[in-house]
């Protein structure tokens, strides 16, 4: 997909961040961006801010909701969508061992489970439309690397990924292109999820207050911006990329990022992985990266050091490390790691 002008275009999650910086590009681009989130309050700002051209109040796990907004779409524009974007997404941290089921059934459902539902619901119609298209989902970075504090979004997000190439091969034959975006720290608000979970899914064996998430958000403050992103991702469909990840060293990154499986097929193939990854040349290669992909000095011990490409004379981002216990289990779990738990 070249030419953006007039095109339907369908975004998750675009009330705010990521996705409200891909409705930025993607009108600014000439096409007719409609919007859904849960937040009735943030969809109206974003229309009245020129954004986006319609918007829809939607709960991406409910699946005759979404049924209902692609009727709407079609009622308001005449025909379905060519371009679907799928970035609604929620997250949360702790031990792997502390998750619940409400941990799994709310993380999962929302990042995997919207994006089934998006495709599931918008495919068929994308497919009878006859004109092609394109569908693309803001995955993760998180989807490339298994985190013992990430466990239900880094499976959710690598499933996700893992279901995208599917599709990206299925539907070749229809002239429907598929990208997945895998970027790192975003600035956003995803860290407000967490603290408005479902009723029915507050069990959770994880530590979340507001101070932690008063961490996370510090973190996020210096992620990439939403607009630079979506630039990105347009590019990337320009180009009918499955891959998207957002930074000029993708592919030394991902690179990277992938060796391990071969370490990890043999007796004493971890000990050979660390070997690598302790070399002087390798520990510069992977923390100039890790800087890139975070917006700060991952291994820095006080004040964040903007990554080697930042500008020079911005001043260094103020990061708060009170993280509450952010990361860690709930303090009455008796069955984890007291190290993994915060009694504060």
């Amino acid at each position: 997909m070249k030419d953006f002008k007039d095109k339907i275009v369908f975004i998750t999650g675009g009330a705010s961040g990521a996705g409200l910086g891909q409705a930025q590009v993607f009108t600014a681009a000439g096409a007719k961006v409609v919007i859904a989130d849960m937040n009735r309050q943030r969809l109206n700002e974003a229309i009245k801010s020129g954004a986006a051209d319609y918007a829809i109040k939607l709960d991406v796990t409910d699946r005759k909701a979404f049924a209902a907004a692609a009727d709407e779409i079609e009622k308001v524009y005449g025909e379905t969508i060519d371009l679907l974007i799928l970035t609604a997404g929620v997250n949360t941290f702790g031990p792997a061992e502390a998750s619940t089921y409400d941990d799994y059934d709310w993380v999962v459902g929302v990042c995997f489970g919207g994006v089934v539902n998006g495709l599931v619901t918008f495919v068929p119609r994308m497919i009878k439309k006859g004109k092609g298209g394109h569908i693309a989902s803001t995955v993760s970075w998180g989807a490339t690397e298994a985190g013992p504090s990430t466990a239900p979004y880094s499976a959710a997000k690598a499933g996700v990924l893992n279901l995208l190439e599917s599709y990206y091969n299925a539907l070749k034959p229809y002239n429907i292109g598929v990208s997945a975006l895998c970027p790192a720290n975003i600035n956003s608000h995803i860290y407000e999820a967490a603290l408005n979970r479902p009723e029915n899914l507050q069990n959770t064996g994880y530590n979340v207050s507001e101070k932690t998430q008063g961490f996370l958000a510090s973190i996020h403050k210096n992620g990439l911006d939403p607009q630079v992103l979506a630039t990105w991702l347009k590019k990337g469909i320009e180009d009918n990329i499955f891959l998207v990840i957002p930074y000029d060293q993708a592919p030394r990154m991902i690179e990277i990022q992938y060796e391990r499986f071969r370490y990890l097929t043999y007796p004493g193939g971890e000990a050979d992985l660390a070997a690598v990854r302790a070399t002087p040349e390798r520990q510069a290669e992977s923390g100039k990266m890790a800087a890139i992909r975070e917006g700060y000095d991952v291994r820095a011990a006080g004040p964040i050091v903007p990554p080697p490409d930042a500008d020079k004379d911005a001043p260094p981002p103020v990061f708060n490390f009170d993280t509450g216990g952010f990361g860690m289990a709930k303090s009455d779990l008796d069955f984890v790691d007291p190290s993994k738990k915060y009694n504060g």
